[in-house]
């Protein structure tokens, strides 16, 4: 039975002008269109891949593929919808060519989430946030393929159901019974690893312990 695919936003006019300017092989406008998905659509391939360079690869194609039928999009999807999906049809086209020669390693280098860290935070809250980085990575990472795509496009990318259901060509309510599945695969794994990172949580250490012990030092008159 075919699926029954959801209604999805349609692009908008500007991006329709982006189109017709790349069109007419204006590179401002390849370039804007390229900047403009560069995330989404890594994180995507990266969800499906759990490769890093092989991801990167993989936009680079779908984006000349893209760009050689760009003439094909009349704007029924959102952009940024119409080239996710070409990203998703050529990353599980390379995870099938994978899988007939080579073995998926169980723990590939998980880079999916950038976790917005600030280099002038004390370093122990760093390496605090990079441990919890890393359990929520290597929990995505963990998924079976069927969830963790949606996984990705719905919590990590922010789609909506509608969209990530156009995107996989799936149902939406196969998209929430995934997302629903994967949320607890997720949340069984980060149970079962956090409890030696809660101990580093909250650091109390650095600069902020420094900062705290020279006003209190001040105030009882021991420091100037």
């Amino acid at each position: 039975m075919p699926a029954v695919l959801t209604a999805v936003p349609s692009a908008a006019p500007g991006e329709m002008q982006l189109v017709h300017r790349a069109l007419a092989r204006d590179g401002d406008a390849f370039r804007t269109i390229i900047k403009t998905h560069n995330q989404r659509l890594y994180r995507i391939a990266r969800g499906v891949v759990r490769n890093d360079s092989e991801a990167e690869d993989i936009v680079q194609e779908a984006y000349v593929k893209a760009f050689a039928h760009l003439d094909a999009f009349r704007g029924d999807s959102s952009l940024a919808t119409w080239l996710s999906r070409i990203v998703i049809n050529e990353a599980l086209g390379r995870l099938r060519k994978r899988r007939r020669t080579v073995t998926m390693p169980e723990n590939p280098q998980a880079e999916i989430i950038r976790f917005p860290l600030n280099p002038s935070d004390d370093p122990e809250r760093t390496m605090a946030q990079r441990q919890i980085l890393q359990l929520v990575e290597q929990a995505t990472d963990s998924l079976p393929d069927v969830y963790r795509t949606v996984f990705v496009a719905r919590v990590i990318e922010g789609l909506s159901i509608e969209e990530t259901a156009d995107l996989l060509g799936v149902r939406a309510q196969t998209v929430k019974t995934r997302l629903h599945r994967a949320r607890a695969l997720v949340r069984k794994a980060l149970d079962d690893q956090i409890g030696p990172v809660l101990l580093d949580a909250f650091p109390f250490a650095g600069r902020r312990c420094e900062r705290l012990t020279s006003a209190v030092m001040r105030r009882l008159g021991l420091e100037s």
